[in-house]
């Protein structure tokens, strides 16, 4: 499993010669892969719950995580702990989906519209199903894409039917997304079928991440500036591909205020005020590859190294996500504390260091040694 694990030994100048010449592995275990086992296994399925099927299938290998998928746009997201399984202590070091995540995003490739946002529970009692199916009636009925539910009184997991006695899930902490033989015994209480109507949701253009926008007459401009030439002008909600944002002209509309500007797969720019999600948009690399210009207080610019690294509110692996870089980067460091121990790629440090936008990262994913020289002690 790719977790932190907490050990109390410090980082040798071996091993921070070795940094260098590291290999950067991304921290989320299992990318997403196509699992020859997933797919439509019987006939007497609609194209949408078809689609829905591929959708969900092309997440085999993702990590469970519980709270994941549900983020403002469907598709995976880091989770939470839920409060009491120790396989769950790490879910927010774990981009995936929980299990009314997966159905929610595979209905939302398929369909185009976010029809399944909710738990397992709201997802049993959704008004988009066309036909319900009892616990007594098993499998028999079912074709590829209805979705399947576990609970008594109160639903807490959802599957999705793939024909042939098999199905594809999110199960539990500390596993992947999988095929597994349907289970009808204990509580299984039943299955709905989905209303096959939209429009499928084109895959992202040039590696970009798909996000929907809202608002009405939103245009998007040529360069990060409200003053620039409009390139496209949106009437309504829709998606676009999101390639890298950048911190850029502010922009003051709605009641919102932001200086963070998205690139679009087709060049253009629009502020990510219209854009749904927080201000600075989870998982997108920064355009330049560099934080905002350093405060007039003063930082010291240091590349990191890794995918897939996160910063947090706190010197600890458990504190809230901040940031989340794909890719190698810079950043601006104002500080250095010793903190919490971290073993992560084969490195063990407790130093952490401050960044200019207040969030802390581990001194592990910074080049140089353990310790950053000329950088302060917070």
């Amino acid at each position: 499993m790719n977790t932190l694990n907490l050990i109390t030994s410090a980082r040798t100048l071996t091993v921070v010669a070795a940094l260098a010449t590291a290999p950067l592995l991304p921290l989320t275990a299992h990318a997403a892969a196509q699992d020859t086992s997933c797919g439509v296994l019987s006939s007497g399925a609609s194209a949408t719950a078809q689609a829905a099927v591929q959708a969900a299938c092309s997440q085999i290998g993702v990590w469970y995580s519980w709270g994941g998928g549900h983020g403002a746009t469907p598709g995976a997201t880091y989770g939470y702990y839920d409060g009491s399984d120790p396989d769950s202590l790490h879910d927010n070091e774990r981009m995936g989906f929980d299990c009314s995540g997966l159905m929610r995003y595979a209905y939302y490739r398929a369909t185009g519209r976010d029809l399944l946002n909710g738990t397992a529970d709201d997802q049993f009692h959704s008004p988009q199903a066309s036909a319900r199916f009892s616990a007594g009636q098993g499998t028999a009925p079912l074709v590829p894409g209805d979705l399947m539910f576990w609970g008594s009184g109160y639903v807490h997991h959802v599957a999705m039917y793939l024909g042939a006695g098999q199905m594809v899930e999110a199960y539990e902490s500390g596993t992947h997304i999988r095929v597994t033989p349907v289970r009808t015994g204990g509580d299984y209480a039943g299955a709905i079928r989905i209303n096959p109507t939209g429009t499928p949701v084109p895959p992202p253009a040039n590696g970009g991440s798909t996000f929907e926008t809202w608002g009405t007459g939103v245009h998007t401009h040529s360069t990060p500036s409200v003053h620039a030439s409009v390139v496209d002008t949106f009437a309504g909600p829709t998606q676009v591909s999101v390639q890298c944002q950048e911190h850029a002209e502010e922009v003051s509309a709605e009641g919102y205020t932001n200086d963070v500007w998205a690139k679009l797969a087709d060049g253009s720019w629009m502020t990510n005020i219209y854009l749904k999600g927080p201000a600075v948009l989870p998982g997108i690399p920064d355009c330049g590859g560099d934080n905002p210009p350093p405060p007039s207080g003063g930082s010291t610019a240091v590349q990191t190294w890794g995918t897939g690294v996160r910063t947090h509110s706190e010197p600890n692996v458990n504190a809230g996500v901040v940031d989340y870089f794909p890719q190698p980067t810079t950043v601006n460091v104002v500080c250095q504390a010793h903190a919490q121990t971290v073993t992560a790629e084969g490195y063990t440090n407790d130093a952490w260091s401050k960044l200019t936008n207040g969030a802390w990262m581990t001194n592990i994913y910074l080049k140089g040694p353990a310790w950053l020289p000329g950088v302060a002690t917070c």
